[in-house]
């Protein structure tokens, strides 16, 4: 995908979850559930104007802060090598975030549905697509495993991020699960990502010190 379209689409997946935030506003009470216990019970509330605007200025600060650091990265010529993933990725996160918003409203103007269930599919495809980016992220300071072993070897960020794309698109999998099984879907959901990630630290220390060591 070329930047320039990744842009547009980013852009119009910002003003669109504007327009939804605007849409649910008149419908929804002076306070929303934003949030859910493990069990899918709701157990947070914010104020409406917050709870339906605030994954929108999210949205729009991740689309500036994706596009502007390429530029300020020491190692911003790596980023372009990839550059085509990097901003389906991006489009991808913002079109994941729309998605939480209008569950979000949907949830608030009387829609029952376990929560974390219906989050499960879009969830999972962006730790899929995590994945994905993973398998051509070159060597930067802001996007994949940024340990100081990774940082400091070219060999051992190769490695680790081959291991972390697999594990990565994995836990996606996993979190699929979770439609299926709505009881443990937190749990799909958290746990696979959170052991893909302390595993990758783990590796990339080894593998520096197989490595880089003498």
């Amino acid at each position: 995908m070329e930047t320039r379209t990744a842009n547009r689409l980013g852009l119009g997946l910002v003003a669109l979850s504007f327009v939804v935030g605007a849409l649910f506003y008149p419908f929804v009470p002076e306070r929303i559930v934003t949030h859910w216990g493990a069990g899918g019970q709701p157990n947070g509330t914010m104020s409406k104007l917050w709870g339906l605007f605030l994954l929108p200025v999210v949205s729009a600060l991740l689309l500036a802060l994706f596009n502007g650091l390429p530029a300020v990265d020491p190692l911003g010529n790596n980023v372009e090598r990839f550059r085509g993933t990097y901003d389906e990725f991006v489009v991808l996160l913002l079109g994941f975030l729309l998605y939480l918003q209008l569950l979000l409203g949907l949830w608030n103007v009387g829609v029952r549905f376990q929560f974390v269930q219906a989050l499960a599919p879009a969830y999972g495809a962006l730790l899929y697509y995590a994945g994905v980016l993973m398998e051509h992220a070159e060597r930067n300071w802001f996007v994949g495993i940024r340990t100081p072993w990774t940082l400091s070897n070219e060999e051992v960020w190769r490695k680790t991020h081959d291991r972390s794309a697999t594990l990565f698109k994995l836990a996606g999998a996993v979190a699929l699960l979770g439609v299926f099984v709505p009881g443990y879907a937190l749990v799909l959901l958290v746990v696979p990502v959170l052991l893909a990630a302390g595993y990758a630290v783990v590796y990339s220390y080894v593998e520096y010190q197989r490595v880089a060591v003498p």
